[in-house]
């Protein structure tokens, strides 16, 4: 099993930055992909930016340019930098590993962009 814990939500002004940290109970060098997914009330869950072991990274086009997914195999934690945050871009987010063919998910994190 995989518990993951997200962390750096928060309450921001449209164009400033936020960096969401998402820390595993086991070495991130042994899960294959990791992600960061959004959901706001009503909505599906969306994914936002993917990360493979080999550092391939994959970003959905709302937050292209604008946002940045990371892995620290060091530490263990999976990052993403959020810049020029948009009231759009509001919603819980959850990070996600697939790990032995099993999705594992966060409890979630809320960002909230004021205009």
């Amino acid at each position: 099993q995989v518990q993951l814990v997200e962390s750096g939500g928060g309450v921001v002004q449209a164009g400033r930055s936020l960096i969401l940290s998402c820390s595993a109970s086991i070495s991130i060098s042994a899960i294959p992909s990791m992600g960061w997914y959004r959901q706001t009330p009503g909505k599906q869950r969306e994914m936002v930016a993917t990360i493979v072991i080999g550092g391939t990274t994959y970003c959905g086009d709302s937050v292209k340019g604008r946002f940045t997914i990371s892995r620290d195999n060091a530490n263990d934690r999976l990052y993403q930098q959020m810049n020029s945050l948009k009231p759009e871009d509001s919603a819980v987010y959850y990070c996600k590993s697939v790990y032995r063919r099993r999705d594992y998910w966060g409890q979630g994190t809320q960002v909230t962009v004021s205009s």
